[in-house]
């Protein structure tokens, strides 16, 4: 999906490089989940388990404007 795509660009763009490792890690996991389950976490359809993912998927929201 492109909008993912644009997503996910921004957050490495401005965010990812001052990550905590634990956090560039939730991001690497994520990366690997399919599309949809992706998806739904970032337009807020539902919400990962894992507390550190749900805050990269945050940080992520927000450069959704």
């Amino acid at each position: 999906m492109r909008e993912l795509d644009v997503l996910l660009m921004r957050y490495l763009e401005q965010d990812f490089q001052l990550a905590s490792a634990s956090e560039r890690a939730a991001f690497v996991q994520l990366l690997d989940l399919p599309d949809p389950d992706l998806f739904g976490y970032l337009v807020g359809r539902t919400l990962p388990v894992e507390a550190t993912e749900r805050d990269v998927i945050a940080r992520i929201r927000r450069h959704q404007s």
